[in-house]
């Protein structure tokens, strides 16, 4: 059988982490869809559930992952332990396990009121300022076949 594309060689594993972006704009997506009022069929509400659940484990064990490696940083100078501030990156970490649990919710049809949406959207915004993420969902109707 004749393969195409790069040579094992070249290749490495993929990793979770390579996975974890394009489903968290996956989620993204999905969730700024529903909340302009695109339908939430039967395929979607499944997206929407196996995405948040992926994306809400991963972020937790990234966070973790990062203070273990990064809490301790031996100082080569003066043999001095300092803390590093992560302080940013655990909020982006525990913006992203938010989104998650709000999007199962949306998903399971919970109640959604007007602070609910409101919280939603905030929490939405501050994640793609961080992921630099600027597009408009009016611009995509292609999302309203679900």
């Amino acid at each position: 059988m004749i393969k195409f594309g790069p040579m094992p060689a070249d290749m490495r594993e993929m990793s979770s982490d390579d996975i974890f972006l394009p489903r968290l704009k996956l989620l993204i997506i999905m969730v700024k869809a529903y909340l302009i009022g695109c339908p939430l069929g039967k395929y979607r509400k499944h997206a929407i559930i196996k995405n948040a659940h992926y994306v809400f484990y991963r972020a937790m064990q990234m966070n973790i992952e990062f203070q273990q490696s990064n809490n301790h940083i031996l100082d080569g100078q003066s043999n001095v332990i300092c803390t590093v501030d992560n302080s940013e990156w655990h909020l982006f970490h525990q913006r992203v396990q938010l989104l998650a649990v709000m999007a199962k919710s949306l998903a399971e049809e919970c109640p959604t009121g007007k602070f609910r949406i409101m919280a939603i959207n905030e929490n939405l915004d501050e994640i793609c300022k961080t992921l630099l993420i600027d597009f408009q969902l009016k611009d995509m109707n292609f999302l309203k076949v679900a």
